[in-house]
Order: C-alpha cells, then sequence, then structure tokens
C-alpha cells in the first residue's frame, strides 16, 4: 500500500443502535474500495467487522473494529462500533482518532434510544456528525417518518442531500439534491446510472435543493453575500459551505443508503472525502502542556494509543492514532507516561482481523503495532525532543453494575485474574477489583449483558 498524505486521510467512526446496519454499510465501503472482493453477511459469520466467535454467535458487533477502504485516492480508515450502550467504551475510544462520525439510523425506527446516546458522545467530543439512512430496502422502511424523528431530536440542523423514490423492498433509487441527479441502482452490486431528475419530483428537489443552498450559505459570509446577490451557488461553493458547516457542527446532512444492498455507499463515500474535514483540519487534543500539536507530517512524531487488544499466538496489539510526524517501521520512541523506550518493530494497517506490512505512516492516519512493552490503551509515545508530552487521556462513564466472580475450580483463580486484567486492557469501562473485606473479586461495567 503506498503511504497516503495528511490531506489524503479521513477518519470515521460508524455510530448508531444496534439492527442499524453498521457492518454491512462497512462492508460495501471496502468492496467499493477493493480491499474484499465480495461482501460479508451477518448470517454468513464472515463479515471482515464481526470476525471473532462471540461477535458470530451472538450476530451483532461486541468490540470496536478498525477497517479502511481506499477510494478516489483517498485511504478512509473506518471504525466500526457496537451499538449497545454497554459497549459504550467502545464507541467513546473509536471516536477519539476519527475526525467525524456517520450516524447510521434504521429507516424502518428512526431515531432510536441508541442514536440518542451516541450522538450526546458525539457532541461533547465535538465530532463533525453525517446521517446514514439505512435499510431503506426494508418493507417497513419508511423515510418521512425518519427525518421527522431526526428532526424532533436534532433540530434545524437536519438537511437533506438526498431522498428516495422508492423506500421499501423495491428501493433502487434516490434524488441527490447536491448534485441534482437521479441515481439508480441495479442489484446489489453498487453500479448505478446517473439520471436526469424526472418532471415529477423536479418540483419537491428543486425546493430542498433551494434549502440547501441556504443552510450551506449561512456558515459562510462570503457565501451568503454572493447567495443574496446571485439568488443560488455552484456545486462547489455549496460544498464549501456544507464542509463548514459541518465542520462547526452547524449541520447534519442526510443521506440514503442500504448497506446490505451497496445502494448509496459511494455517494456518501464520496461526500465524506470531498466535504467532510481530514485530519489536518480536525481539533487535536491538547498535551499536558495544555498545547495543541498540530497534525503536521513535518512536525516531531508522536503516537496515541486508542485501543488494545490480545490475540492468541500474537499477544497485545495496540491501535494508534499518528498525531503528528511520521512513523517509520523500526523506529525508537519513548512512552510519556511511564518514561519507558518502545521500538516500533512493525507497522501495519489494519481491516479486521487482517493486517498489512507498511514501512510508513503520517500524521493523522490509523495503524496498529505489536510486541510494545509497556505501552497501553491511552498512552502517548513520542520522540524524545518533545520532552515527555502527553495527550489528553479519553474518559469513560461511570461503572452502572457490578457482579462478584471466582473461578470453578480454585486452582484456576490465578488464571481468571490474569483473564480479567486483559479484559479490562482491552476494554477499561470493566473495572475489576480485589475486595479483601468480601474476599471476593469484583467486577463492574455497564451493564449484566456487558458483564455476561
Amino acid at each position: 500500500m503506498k503511504t497516503y498524505l495528511t490531506n489524503q486521510i479521513k477518519n470515521v467512526a460508524l455510530l448508531g443502535n444496534t439492527g442499524s446496519g453498521k457492518t454491512l454499510l462497512a462492508e460495501s465501503m471496502m468492496f467499493e474500495g477493493k480491499v474484499i472482493e465480495r461482501k460479508g453477511t451477518i448470517e454468513g459469520k464472515n463479515t471482515v467487522s464481526d470476525y471473532s466467535e462471540i461477535e458470530q454467535q451472538n450476530q451483532r458487533s461486541i468490540f470496536s473494529t478498525i477497517l479502511y477502504t481506499e477510494f478516489q485516492d483517498h485511504k478512509l480508515n473506518i471504525l466500526d462500533t457496537p451499538g449497545s450502550d454497554d459497549f459504550v467504551g467502545a464507541v467513546i475510544s473509536s471516536m477519539r482518532p476519527t475526525d467525524s462520525v456517520i450516524m447510521v439510523v434504521n429507516a424502518q425506527y428512526g431515531v432510536e434510544v441508541g442514536t440518542e446516546i451516541f450522538s450526546r458522545h458525539a457532541d461533547a467530543m465535538h465530532k463533525p456528525m453525517v446521517i446514514a439512512v439505512n435499510q431503506l430496502d426494508q418493507d417497513k422502511a419508511n423515510f418521512d417518518s425518519t427525518v421527522e424523528s431526526l428532526k424532533q431530536s436534532f433540530g434545524g440542523k437536519v438537511v437533506l442531500i438526498q431522498y428516495p423514490i422508492n423506500p421499501g423492498t423495491e428501493f433502487n433509487a434516490f434524488i441527490d439534491v447536491l448534485t441534482m441527479k437521479l441515481y439508480k441502482f441495479k442489484g446489489d452490486t453498487g453500479i448505478r446510472e446517473d439520471l436526469p431528475i424526472p418532471a415529477e419530483e423536479m418540483d419537491k428537489a428543486t425546493e430542498l435543493h433551494n434549502a440547501l443552498i441556504e443552510a450551506a450559505a449561512e456558515n459562510d459570509e462570503s457565501l451568503m453575500e454572493k447567495f443574496f446577490e446571485q439568488g443560488t451557488l455552484s456545486e462547489e461553493e455549496m460544498r464549501k459551505g456544507l464542509s463548514l458547516g459541518l465542520r462547526n457542527r452547524g449541520l447534519f446532512p442526510v443521506f440514503c443508503t442500504s448497506g446490505k444492498r451497496n445502494i448509496g455507499t459511494k455517494r456518501l463515500m464520496d461526500f465524506i472525502i470531498n466535504v467532510a474535514p481530514d485530519a489536518s483540519l480536525t481539533p487535536m487534543p491538547k498535551n499536558s502542556e495544555s498545547k495543541e500539536i498540530k497534525c503536521d507530517a513535518n512536525a516531531p512524531t508522536s503516537l496515541f494509543i486508542f485501543k488494545t487488544s490480545v490475540e492468541p499466538h500474537i499477544g497485545e496489539i495496540n491501535y494508534f492514532r499518528v498525531m503528528s510526524g511520521k512513523v517509520t517501521e523500526g523506529m525508537d520512541l519513548v512512552n510519556s507516561n511511564n518514561d519507558t523506550k518502545e521500538r516500533i518493530a512493525q507497522l501495519f494497517v489494519v481491516a479486521g482481523k487482517n493486517r498489512t506490512k507498511v514501512t510508513e505512516m503520517v500524521a493523522g492516519d490509523l495503524g496498529a503495532t505489536v510486541k510494545l512493552k509497556n505501552s497501553k490503551t491511552n498512552h502517548t509515545l513520542a520522540i524524545p525532543s518533545l520532552g515527555g508530552t502527553k495527550f489528553e487521556a479519553m474518559t469513560f462513564p461511570n461503572s452502572k453494575f457490578r457482579t462478584a466472580i471466582k473461578a470453578k475450580n480454585e486452582s484456576d483463580t490465578e488464571k481468571l485474574g490474569e483473564l480479567l486484567n486483559r479484559a479490562h486492557q482491552e476494554d477499561p469501562t470493566i473495572i475489576v477489583e480485589h475486595s479483601k473485606e468480601l474476599r471476593q473479586i469484583i467486577i463492574s461495567g455497564q451493564g449484566e449483558h456487558h458483564l455476561n
């Protein structure tokens, strides 16, 4: 894989309630970028994202998964997240390294509990948000009621980029009021026709197009002046205004998708690449000296570890964002949290359990490494000249549920302790306590389902 420049990298997290279709949307995104040759299915237990045994048994995402695709000479890093609030820790750690989020909403149900919970976290982290109304190919899909529920939750910030022609089991077309085209799809291959808008839809499309122009113009004084003078804006000018509005969370653009049938995926990715902020435009978390380190490939190297997993035969895998500079295979860095030296022996780009070796990554990119000695989630690695700079740690919700646990056989108590500590490494919202008074191991988490 080639080394992408910072302005060629986009990092997005897929958020949404359980069952909204995030994993299949991610499959379509990877398929369009030719990272995979065929799309997996939940029933077939062969998606790139849900590769663990427990996820395949439950047929739902339980862990966050780092993925990527290549599209229009850009690298799009995708973090697929669980949809249950019990696994909110994975959602928070997935949003930290990203530049924007895609809120996936099930067209059958509109705004759900998970939509509201995760949107609050996105707001707290000030992440730009694009909305994908998904599963428009389902029998009970209702686009209008879904949009109404979005407006009730998010107000006038909700702006339509697209609307479907025929939601339901025959869904295969939508009108895009940014490009003013009708997109019609064949089967589930993503192949589409770009057609003129039919006469019977022109009034509605024009009305929504004008509303979109106004929403774009509101984010820039020069665009507003031009809009008042000419009464319209070009597509390029609209993209500029939408980009500014997206970055300050002044608007939430709405797209039409069916992840299962690969409808609308290309246009969604096209928008992310051309309108959503790249890594260099994302506000960086403050370091230990309350300074913002610029996401610049020419700056001194620093990394932030946002996720740790443990895999058989490999051990710990640390997932990181290159915060500044470049990281290369064999580079020596210092862990700013414990002042220990670490060597980046290997570098990988990741798509689920598939890891591809690379020799270099630049500021803004997401990658993985193995065999670090003393580095965990929330740790900063940097070159010595940065003087022990640390990035602000992620904060996770307090525990909501706790229970005692013991090994079935007394002889396995030590082994159980090791496994529980490993679970905490992988998910910081799992808290392990050894109560001397009760002579028990107490584990705490976000809910009964979480601890199970």
